[in-house]
């Protein structure tokens, strides 16, 4: 865990910059931990890390482009150094995965002073902002973490948790767990409508106003999720019809405008919780894949599976993403097969 005198450090770098720019992962956490920050803030510019799994030189003109006088990176796994080494503005990164050594930044998290340690950004950003406690909870239990907030939580929003205790019936059978399901939807699609959404979320005043669509701006976001949701449950079902009897449950699609692997593969493990899922989109050769499992390490089996073959693949140790030539897929697959054992 981050120290008080750390997240004081993060407040202060908040509150001592004019313009700041958000880079954040492409996941409910990483909106999370965006939203809490600038609605704090209520200054500066949110871009999503969408198209790799990394956050690299590519990006670095949009600072200038945007004038920021600092720069906040939130859930990225993977901050190359040459990011860093051409921003013009100091960097801020606060994050859950390796640690890696980088220089020329401020780098915030708790694995640094324990390995072990799998606390969410948004966990870290609601305790240096302390506000908008329905967002912070979505981004916890969106990232498979209960927050030692969950009882003031509970007193403010009785009936989001549906009577549920558990992280997964939390997930996947309460209204809270719908609020994640909206958030991770707000982050698919056109890039046009992935911004309004972002921008629509930074200005709602509470969950209700999403879930009963009280207002104009909650019905725009909840229409939206009904839409990709009918999406979301065909693919569900047909995955749902790919379990068998192996330990492994292996399932791909086509979806060009769309990529549902990660919320399929939290699902299809709360489903089946003593199998490896591996949820795989093909994609312009590609098979970019989510794997998941409940109580075997994955990265160690992903890097000796992918060795020799062309694709990358890293994360967590129960939840890796990945990618790999489609031609090579199979071949993957079996190798996850046997090293699994």
């Amino acid at each position: 865990m981050l120290t008080q005198k750390q997240f004081q450090q993060i407040r202060d770098e908040l509150d001592n910059c004019q313009n700041p720019i958000f880079f954040f992962d492409d996941d409910p956490d990483g909106l999370c931990a965006f939203l809490l920050l600038y609605r704090y803030k209520k200054e500066g510019h949110g871009f999503v890390v969408k198209t790799h799994p990394k956050l690299d030189v590519r990006s670095a003109p949009k600072i200038e482009q945007y004038d920021a006088d600092k720069v906040f990176v939130l859930d990225v796994a993977n901050l190359e150094q040459d990011f860093i080494d051409a921003s013009k503005a100091p960097v801020i990164w606060i994050d859950h995965h390796g640690p890696f050594e980088r220089t020329g930044m401020r780098y915030f998290n708790p694995r640094i002073n324990d390995k072990n340690a799998n606390i969410p950004t948004t966990y870290m950003c609601y305790k240096v902002v302390q506000q908008d406690l329905w967002i912070a909870m979505v981004g916890c239990i969106a990232d498979y973490y209960m927050p030692d907030f969950l009882n003031e939580f509970k007193k403010k929003y009785p009936d989001l948790l549906n009577g549920k205790k558990t992280v997964g019936d939390i997930y996947f059978s309460s209204k809270l767990g719908t609020l994640i399901k909206i958030f991770s939807f707000c982050l698919k699609g056109k890039t046009s409508e992935v911004v309004k959404s972002m921008k629509i979320l930074t200005r709602i005043e509470s969950p209700y106003e999403i879930l009963n669509q009280e207002t104009a701006k909650g019905k725009f976001i909840f229409k939206r999720y009904e839409k990709i949701n009918k999406l979301y449950d065909s693919l569900l079902e047909d995955a749902v019809k790919a379990a068998g009897k192996e330990k492994m449950l292996v399932f791909t699609y086509s979806e060009d405008k769309m990529s549902f692997t990660g919320d399929l593969a939290n699902e299809l493990l709360h489903k089946f919780p003593d199998k490896i899922i591996i949820v795989g989109r093909k994609k312009d050769d590609d098979v970019r894949m989510s794997l998941r499992s409940r109580n075997i390490l994955i990265p160690p089996i992903l890097e000796k599976s992918l060795a020799g073959l062309e694709g990358y693949g890293g994360g967590h140790e129960y939840a890796c993403g990945a990618n790999i030539k489609e031609t090579d897929f199979k071949e993957f697959v079996k190798r996850i097969k046997i090293n699994a054992d």
